[in-house]
């Protein structure tokens, strides 16, 4: 029976997504689980697999295409198999389609009540990406509604204004400035910071360069480190790995970490799924296959979705502290600053000591200061005394 390759959902407001490119040509044979096609969403550029075996077959849609969720690109047949014809949404589809529509429209309605105009797919994607006001556009196509030539052309009126000094933000940028706005102007942050003598991760740290450069071709960060003590602290501490649903809190059965990586255009946060299972060599090879993917724009939905706790670290950005903003429905982040020799007293004496600062931003809903602060002091210990944790 064939298989029919819809546009796929991965955001709960997702109307469409756009078809970047095909990775067979029809008629090549596919496996399941096979790359198939690269699609781009509002949250990042995202690598699709074939639902199943056979002859990728009746594509229809072409790189560049804007299509709607749920909707068929292309088939799945068995060797000499006919696909079949047109269909439309499937009904997950259009589940996922009418709720999006319907919550968009009251969102336009609700700040805009002049605003009754209805827009394509193509159109709302390009008012967003150039920062077109829809309220301001004539809208040629039936009864008012307003096409993806309109939008060009609003586009083409705004360039020849004059200069000013805007400039418009790419999708991950703009994502990037809406959620964090949402999650500091709705999630009450608090926060938590220490001062912790590294010397001794950062001797643990030396040793492994060595040993697993030689081995395993690895050289795992002070973050790779970080996120392994993180992970086996976290399930002495069930709430900071909780969730937020909005009225109560969920938790979690795995420690999923997201760790913040630095892109062109802004910042992404791929997920390490179930964290605590892993040894140092395996938490740091798919780091950094995340990292690596996560620069060319390569990550799968898999890999930035069920993120539990995240860690986001500025120290090689020459960074002492800084607090960083949460991202729900996660109720916790802990920022991490460099690693700098300061003067600390051992033994009442003064002495030079590599230093490190920690700050912990906590959901006051579900992290009160308390537990924050002794999730703080196992993870401080942790790194105090790294090598107990990695035996």
């Amino acid at each position: 029976m064939p298989i029919n390759v819809i546009m796929p959902a991965l955001e709960m407001a997702q109307e469409t997504g756009k078809l970047l490119a095909w990775r067979k040509k029809e008629g090549e044979t596919v496996s399941k689980g096979e790359i198939l096609l690269e699609i781009e969403t509002d949250k990042a550029v995202m690598e699709i697999e074939a639902p199943g075996d056979g002859v990728l077959a009746g594509i229809k849609a072409h790189p560049g295409t804007d299509v709607p969720v749920g909707q068929t690109i292309a088939w799945i047949v068995k060797p000499g198999e006919t696909p079949p014809a047109d269909s439309g949404p499937s009904e997950s589809g259009r589940r996922i389609t009418s709720e999006a529509v319907t919550t968009k429209a009251a969102a336009v309605a609700a700040s805009n009540p002049n605003d009754g105009a209805r827009l394509s797919p193509k159109a709302r994607r390009l008012a967003r990406e150039h920062g077109i006001d829809i309220s301001a556009v004539r809208g040629s196509g039936p009864d008012g509604a307003i096409l993806e030539k309109d939008i060009l052309t609003a586009v083409e009126a705004r360039s020849a204004a004059p200069a000013s000094a805007d400039q418009s933000l790419s999708t991950v940028a703009r994502l990037m400035a809406e959620r964090t706005a949402q999650s500091w102007t709705t999630v009450p942050h608090f926060f938590l910071t220490r001062t912790l003598d590294v010397g001794a991760l950062v001797e643990v740290r030396n040793a492994l360069c060595v040993n697993l450069e030689k081995t395993a071709g690895l050289r795992p960060s002070h973050t790779d480190l970080l996120a392994f003590l993180a992970a086996r602290v976290l399930p002495n501490h069930p709430l900071l790995n909780a969730s937020w649903t909005g009225s109560a809190i969920r938790r979690n059965a795995d420690i999923n970490l997201a760790l913040a990586i630095a892109v062109d255009d802004g910042v992404v946060t791929a997920v390490i799924h179930q964290a605590d299972k892993l040894e140092i060599t395996e938490l740091t090879a798919q780091r950094r296959d995340l990292a690596e993917r996560a620069r060319a724009g390569k990550l799968r939905p898999a890999d930035v979705s069920n993120g539990t706790f995240t860690i986001s670290n500025l120290g090689m950005f020459n960074v002492d502290s800084f607090q960083a903003i949460i991202t729900p429905p996660q109720v916790a982040i802990l920022a991490v600053g460099r690693i700098v020799d300061r003067v600390v007293p051992v033994n009442r004496k003064p002495t030079v000591r590599p230093t490190m600062n920690m700050t912990l931003s906590c959901d006051h809903r579900v992290v009160d200061g308390a537990k924050g602060a002794l999730f703080l002091d196992d993870l401080a210990e942790a790194i105090r005394n790294p090598k107990a944790l990695l035996a």
